[in-house]
């Protein structure tokens, strides 16, 4: 008998943690999701995906200590993975190839599938963190530029008409920020490529 009302209680005191968890951080979420994904629809999915996955680890008892940042690394992950069903995989295994806008960045050669089990998503975690240091490293103008042609898919001579610098000065930025990321995650990529 106390083992059920034990459990009761756990799962309305999980119920009230993720309802002030949801009311506390669906604003900020929602907005970041919407500047980097411009569908609507697409943009709501990925934020009830994100709360979904804060259910499914309350549930299973993985805590969460820093929730609002433990959301948006899952929302970004989400976002990342839209991006990458939209790309058609790489036919080289190179980590960078050219485009007639410059280099891409290929996240479908970079990021493990989520769905291949958890030690992919292990490695998945640890590669995003690596992706957030190498970006935090580089000058503010070469990480805009990358985010907004990478993650926010803006094209250069977009990019050139909102900030008034040339495309090819932004080319240069992309460039050496690509470059910035090829040297930190050349070493992991190919440890990852041989397990």
């Amino acid at each position: 008998m106390n083992d059920a009302l034990s459990i009761t209680f756990m799962t309305d005191e999980q119920n009230r943690r993720i309802t002030e968890d949801v009311e506390r951080e669906q604003s900020r979420l929602r907005n970041f999701i919407r500047k980097r994904v411009l569908d609507e629809g697409e943009a709501e999915d990925i934020l009830q995906e994100v709360f979904y996955e804060l259910v499914q680890a309350y549930r299973l008892m993985k805590p969460v200590e820093q929730v609002g940042a433990w959301l948006f690394r899952v929302a970004r992950n989400r976002i990342i993975d839209r991006f990458r069903k939209r790309k058609p995989v790489a036919a080289e295994s190179s980590l960078f190839t050219g485009d007639e806008e410059g280099e891409r960045f290929p996240w479908e050669e970079v990021l493990p599938s989520p769905d291949a089990g958890p030690e992919a998503l292990y490695t998945r975690e640890v590669v995003m963190d690596e992706i957030d240091a190498a970006l935090d490293e580089l000058p503010e103008e070469q990480r805009e530029v990358f985010v907004a042609h990478e993650l926010e898919g803006r094209s250069f001579n977009e990019l050139s008409a909102s900030t008034g610098l040339g495309v090819n000065t932004l080319l240069s930025r992309k460039h050496y920020a690509v470059l910035h990321l090829r040297r930190r995650l050349q070493a992991m990529y190919d440890e990852f490529k041989k397990g």
